[in-house]
């Protein structure tokens, strides 16, 4: 099955493109494509790999799923495009940056600038029905992007692994601390925010982390 995705990525997953859940996923979400309104837009549904090759990946910011209302999703966890209002979520990301860093709260919440210095902006799962949170749920995505944090994890050295909530903690079960650094909270939600994510300092570590490996620190 020819998948239109970053090279590096396409050489790391080639063996997810051949099973079979991948071919019941793809059948699944063209389907959806043709007869709904999903997003991203399909061009967009692989930009996170698109922006960060494997090699590239310094930081991973786990999401669950693609934002669902009109103009939002474009295939980065957390990010909306240019002159989209930034979502509650990542209101709170930009407050604690600024809390943390000191950095002054952007006025675009597009973080294709993060993507493009090695922030791998992954959601769980890489579509979703317009107005219908989780409707692409248990559909396979789940278990591809699982592999692309396999890769991450056993084929890289030195990469730092932020995750927020419950659903992201789940993946540090496959994540060897002695080789990364996982850093866990709970999540930005205005749900959740002021329970240890104002706080939790996640993006001064990273830095920190990534300069004591000999990185170069992210521009947040």
């Amino acid at each position: 099955m020819d998948v239109k995705i970053e090279q590096s990525w396409k050489e790391q997953l080639k063996d997810e493109f051949e099973k079979d859940y991948f071919s019941k996923l793809t059948d699944f979400v063209r389907e959806e494509y043709r007869t709904k309104k999903i997003f991203p837009p399909a061009k967009l549904i692989f930009n996170a790999f698109e922006h960060t090759p494997f090699d590239k990946v310094k930081v991973v910011i786990l999401g669950q799923d693609p934002y669902h209302n009109d103009g939002q999703a474009h295939g980065l966890s957390f990010s909306v495009p240019d002159g989209i209002p930034a979502p509650p979520s990542l209101v709170n990301i930009f407050k604690e940056i600024n809390r943390d860093l000191g950095i002054p709260v952007p006025p675009s919440g597009n973080l294709t600038r993060w993507a493009n210095q090695g922030v791998l902006l992954l959601n769980a799962t890489l579509t979703v029905q317009a107005h219908t949170a989780g409707s692409h749920q248990r559909k396979g995505w789940e278990a591809f992007t699982d592999a692309a944090i396999h890769r991450l994890a056993e084929g890289r050295e030195n990469l730092v692994f932020i995750l927020w909530g419950a659903y992201a903690q789940k993946k540090a079960a496959f994540i060897d601390p002695n080789k990364h650094l996982v850093l866990k909270s709970v999540h930005p939600s205005p749900l959740s925010a002021h329970n240890g994510f104002f706080g939790n300092n996640h993006f001064s570590n990273a830095n920190q982390y990534l300069e004591s490996k000999g990185l170069t620190p992210i521009e947040w």
